[in-house]
């Protein structure tokens, strides 16, 4: 079993990609700074960039990101409730059709 660190708050990460963007210290020191790494803070860049600029780039929003999540959870949940209909379904014919 793999171990996953808590999520950063949404505000440290606004905090850091703000003083990334001021541009006082190297990303690689900010980033030690705060106790991430560089590709860390890379990433959030990249997804502030991509929220701020929906819809022009290649990138998906976070709210983007969230909405997809959500419709995969909601597609898989409504295939097992239709693979659960099917098999009703052909268990009542199976039923109905042979003689008692």
């Amino acid at each position: 079993m793999s171990f996953m660190p808590a999520p950063h708050p949404p505000e440290f990460r606004r905090r850091a990609v703000e003083l990334a963007r001021q541009g006082d210290k190297p990303l690689l020191q900010l980033a030690k700074d705060l106790g991430i790494s560089r590709s860390c803070l890379q990433n959030w860049l990249n997804q502030a960039d991509a929220d701020e600029n929906a819809g022009t780039g290649d990138r998906l929003t976070s709210a983007e990101k969230k909405e997809l999540a959500e419709l995969r959870r909601r597609n898989k949940q409504l295939e097992m409730e239709n693979d659960i209909l099917k098999r009703a379904a052909a268990y009542f014919a199976r039923e109905n059709v042979l003689p008692k």
